[in-house]
């Protein structure tokens, strides 16, 4: 099986045993071995969809299936499997794909690299690209030109990044109480605003590609607490305050400091989104705001929105 390059080699009825639909085994991506994704494949859409490639070719072949790729947060403590993401990529139907960034890529206390897009170690934004490359090279079937991308906390962090920087790729977003945003501001350089995007990914923010995407924005109404607490982040400034005083003497700070130097202060993630929507209509980016009742940082809470969101969308 390792030498098969795309499902269009492979008889519909041995793509199971061949383990090319359904759960498929979480992947190490080619370009970037540290990071990896998982993906389900509804069986009975594909093998249609294969089918009639195989005898068709593709361009007579059905419509291809929307890709829904879910981006973990901080905890990276569930993927598809686990938020019940199956039963919706089957009655959708939809591949789903969960990339996997794990903590510590840029030494033990890293944390949240993945949501910045760069880091000294990892551009997760080509990490995604790359992923979707292998997708659309192996599983012809699915989409993945434009694709669906949801994230809550801090997958909502490398979501709209995303969108800043790859709108031509998408065809919708959820973002899900975010707790730091980026706004479209040149006099501040990322991840606070885009002044030097250019500089740092290659790419040129396009405000009318960003316009054309369908985006959500959602959040709890009781989501208002501050992560960890005043006193949590009167430490971590002083710790960063430290790390920055031995770069003044020139001491190299310690590698583990690295992931705590970027990290912000989370707010209340309410008054965040509020202002992130302010700032994006006066933009002309308009928005489907879901203010979720009953809702703390709750993200299963909120997910079944995200998902009617899109639904709708892949449906159309």
């Amino acid at each position: 099986m390792d030498t098969l390059t795309s499902t269009v080699d492979v008889p519909p009825e041995f793509l199971k045993p061949a383990y090319l639909i359904g759960k498929i085994p979480r992947r190490a991506l080619a370009s970037e071995p540290r990071v990896s994704y998982d993906l389900y494949i509804p069986p009975d859409p594909y093998k249609f969809i294969s089918i009639a490639q195989s005898k068709d070719g593709p361009q007579t072949a059905p419509q291809k299936l929307p890709l829904l790729v879910f981006i973990h947060g901080t905890l990276r403590d569930d993927c598809y499997i686990d938020r019940g993401l199956i039963p919706f990529a089957e009655s959708t139907p939809c591949a789903v794909m969960a990339p996997l960034f794990p903590a510590g890529l840029d030494g033990p206390f890293d944390l949240d690299s993945y949501k910045l897009l760069r880091s000294r170690t990892l551009r997760s934004d080509l990490a995604l690209l790359g992923m979707l490359d292998e997708v659309a090279q192996r599983w012809p079937g699915i989409d993945t030109s434009k694709i669906f991308l949801m994230g809550y906390s801090g997958g909502a962090q490398f979501v709209h990044r995303f969108l800043y920087l790859y709108p031509e790729r998408l065809a919708a977003v959820s973002i899900g109480a975010p707790g730091s945003v980026t706004v479209l501001d040149t006099s501040m350089k990322w991840p606070a605003g885009i002044a030097d995007v250019e500089e740092l990914f290659g790419v040129c923010i396009n405000k009318d590609l960003i316009k054309q995407v369908h985006i959500q924005l959602l959040v709890g109404d009781s989501d208002t607490e501050i992560h960890g607490g005043e006193e949590f982040w009167i430490w971590l400034r002083k710790l960063r305050t430290a790390s920055s005083a031995k770069l003044v003497a020139g001491v190299q700070p310690d590698k583990e400091s690295n992931g705590v130097q970027h990290k912000e202060m989370v707010k209340n993630r309410l008054d965040t989104l509020k202002r992130l929507q302010t700032l994006w209509r006066e933009g002309g980016i308009n928005v489907q705001f879901d203010i979720i009742e009953g809702a703390k940082h709750e993200s299963l809470k909120c997910q079944g929105h995200s998902l009617k969101f899109l639904d709708a969308l892949m449906r159309k």
